[in-house]
């Protein structure tokens, strides 16, 4: 994992080196904490930096036969960082094992593997470090040479840290992203209508009603306008889509609020009317929304019940997204309030279907409205990322693609970027040197690099 890791030809590394490595980052889409950025957060140690929260590393550690209580449990922070290390030498092949080198030689400049053997002196160092001046969560932020991060965030979410975060002066540009999932979820009665509840509140809106339900998100969507909020996105797990007249959509959330449970049909339609209603406002607005699809989540019953949600029990789906896609983008299409859109499958087997349907929807108005997204969740490592790319490449437009996002919860993740714009680059490179592209086109395959790892979303974003 030297200067020239992953870069297996003479031009690739120069694409590399010369224009991927100096451009700035634009993470559009994470989960980091908004509170500890507007607070400075300090880590007390290289294990909460690193392992907490990160649940790909916990699916390692337990395919590993690790015990939950050095995962999750009560363990401590030496302990867990312990079984982590123990871990690292069988992730031969898994991202995790570059990834976790490329975080220790770029964060903390450690550059010997990590195992058993090497474990403590490596946690001694990284805490060692984390103790310095400039490693802090904004310092980190810093490091990496970011300039724009959109968080994730609930309509009711008050984005008071957003709002201290830029009133505080601090150089890189920290947004939040309108994710109104919960506001979807129609099919646990009780659960909707508490949260109903609390968007009511929160919005100032009394909602006994389906139109009442629309003026309480529209008021939280202006907010979100007035706090520097570009960027929608919504998390499905297979597209919902069936006709639903507005009266038929007030029945049914009438139906839902008096504890009545929806049938099947029933809360696809629902669901079918507020989520065009929410890309609606999301084209009144200019924003870009993005769509991610296609997860299974919690499938392991038992382990939900014991740890919640986002632990590491999500997996891929095998849903059949193609015509439900094709329905919502057409429905908003036709009326002209499509806005630039970003699809992003969890399932590699829709990569065809999916870079298909964005060239449907492209317009003219501005390059790429419709972008087909980078390798998500479990594919993003070396063979999701290059076969979405070469997927793209041959429905549409590789030139026009947004690039890279961390979609992580830690702030020594900015390595992703750096593992797509090498993979990038070296993918570029190699049809340079096979003479699919002409040596005399390399100043345009330059600045095609460029605009891939930061200029493409610099515009697309409005940033």
């Amino acid at each position: 994992m030297d200067a020239n890791f992953l870069l297996t030809t003479e031009v690739a590394q120069h694409l590399y080196h010369n224009h991927a490595a100096k451009m700035p980052i634009i993470d559009y889409h994470c989960h980091l904490s908004p509170q500890m950025i507007a607070e400075d957060y300090r880590f007390k140690t290289i294990t909460e930096l690193w392992l907490g929260g990160d649940h790909y590393k916990w699916r390692a550690m337990r395919a590993n036969g690790v015990e939950e209580r050095y995962i999750t449990g009560e363990a401590s922070d030496w302990e867990k960082f312990q079984k982590w290390a123990e871990t690292v030498p069988y992730t031969f092949r898994n991202p995790l094992y570059h990834w976790t080198h490329l975080e220790l030689r770029t964060a903390f400049g450690i550059t010997e593997t990590l195992n058993s053997q090497s474990a403590r002196r490596i946690y001694d160092a990284c805490n060692a470090k984390l103790a310095e001046e400039g490693m802090s969560a904004r310092g980190l932020m810093r490091y990496y040479g970011v300039e724009v991060v959109c968080t994730t965030d609930d309509p009711i979410d008050s984005l008071e840290h957003h709002r201290a975060i830029r009133e505080s002066g601090f150089e890189v540009k920290v947004l939040p992203t309108w994710r109104p999932d919960k506001a979807m979820a129609v099919g646990d009665s009780a659960t909707y209508r508490n949260y109903v509840a609390r968007l009511g509140e929160v919005a100032g809106v009394q909602i006994d009603s389906y139109l009442q339900l629309l003026e309480a998100l529209q008021k939280r969507h202006d907010h979100f306008a007035a706090e520097g909020c570009k960027v929608a996105d919504h998390g499905v797990s297979a597209f919902p889509w069936a006709e639903c007249s507005c009266e038929e959509a007030a029945m049914l959330f009438d139906k839902v609020m008096s504890g009545e449970e929806l049938n099947s049909g029933e809360v696809v339609k629902l669901q079918t009317a507020i989520l065009v209603e929410l890309c609606r406002m999301n084209h009144a607005k200019g924003w870009v929304q993005q769509f991610h699809f296609g997860p299974m989540r919690n499938v392991n019953s038992r382990m939900f019940k014991q740890l919640g949600p986002d632990t590491g029990f999500d997996t891929i789906g095998d849903y059949s997204n193609g015509t439900a896609l094709a329905h919502l983008l057409d429905a908003l299409n036709v009326d002209n309030r499509l806005t630039k859109t970003i699809l992003y499958n969890i399932n590699p087997a829709e990569n065809a279907v999916i870079a298909a349907m964005a060239a449907n929807f492209q317009d003219g108005s501005i390059p790429g409205k419709i972008q087909f997204g980078s390798g998500w969740w479990f594919n993003d490592q070396i063979d999701g990322m290059i076969q979405q790319m070469n997927t793209l490449s041959l429905q549409g437009l590789l030139s026009r693609f947004v690039g890279m996002l961390t979609d992580s919860r830690s702030f020594v993740s900015y390595p992703r970027h750096e593992y797509f714009r090498r993979i990038l680059c070296d993918l570029v490179g190699k049809d340079v040197e096979d003479g699919l592209i002409p040596e005399c086109e390399m100043p345009r395959v330059e600045a095609m690099i460029e605009d891939i790892c930061y200029n493409n979303a610099k515009r697309y974003f409005n940033f």
